[in-house]
């Protein structure tokens, strides 16, 4: 049986991660120099910023993708997550509920995400969360 290579110690698994962020984003902003306007990219590197810990950068692609997709839900939903990560929390606070308004209805995920960590606590970011609580049915009425 041949002998194959070691998986990589524990400690080099960060470290791999973050080169593979690092070339990821260096893919898409060279396909968004060649094709700026696909969209799709534009959200992988809003996605792979975040990923790499470079809010910042995460939160310019989040307020340029509400730029060019103004009514979408999901967008105002992760910029919502950028503003929050970058302690900005009156402006994650009016994405969310922004996100809501324009048909963003999972409040599960709105719940554990911890991008929204430091907003969890806001009694608006609460409200947000009972507006998406489904209403509660009234039993079927028995038929003869």
């Amino acid at each position: 049986m041949e002998q194959g290579h070691p998986l990589p110690a524990p400690e080099l698994a960060p470290i791999l991660d973050a080169l593979g962020l690092e070339f990821l984003a260096g893919f898409l902003e060279v396909e968004l120099v060649r094709h700026p306007e696909n969209l799709g990219a534009l959200v992988e590197l809003g996605h792979v910023y975040t990923r790499a810990r470079l809010f910042e950068k995460g939160l310019a692609v989040d307020r340029e993708l509400v730029r060019r997709c103004p009514g979408d839900p999901t967008v105002h939903y992760n910029l919502a997550c950028s503003l929050a990560l970058t302690g900005e929390t009156e402006d994650a606070l009016m994405a969310i509920e922004r996100a809501i308004a324009l048909g963003y209805d999972d409040a599960e995920h709105l719940l554990g995400d911890e991008d929204l960590a430091s907003i969890r606590g806001e009694a608006r970011f609460q409200a947000c969360v009972r507006a998406l609580e489904p209403l509660e049915k009234p039993p079927p009425k028995e038929t003869s």
